[in-house]
């Protein structure tokens, strides 16, 4: 029944269980909005707002422009840490608002 099975982590379960089924890009932006405040520390994550996707363009508004300029900084970096979160290009691009 699997006991014998060697144990495996939740993270590689999830991402096996979500190639299984439909609408799983729905699913992982649902993860990387809950991956957010992980991925960009504490800091960014308190000043972030209205975390949305808009398509694959994942949009954040932060009212202190330079705190916003950080963000806009490292977009790339960001988004590609979201996407290995996921392991799937879900973030195409970090729209920053103010």
């Amino acid at each position: 029944m699997g006991f014998g099975n060697k144990p495996q982590a939740l993270d590689s379960l999830l991402k096996e269980f979500l190639k299984k089924i439909p609408h799983r890009t729905e699913l992982k932006r649902g993860m990387i909005l809950h991956a957010w405040p992980e991925v960009v520390g504490d800091r960014i994550a308190s000043v972030s707002k209205n975390v949305h996707f808009e398509g694959s363009r994942l949009v954040v508004e932060v009212e202190n422009a330079a705190w916003r300029h950080e963000l806009h900084t490292n977009r790339f970096s960001i988004a590609k840490r979201l996407n290995d979160k996921v392991d799937a290009k879900i973030v195409k691009e970090i729209v920053v608002r103010g």
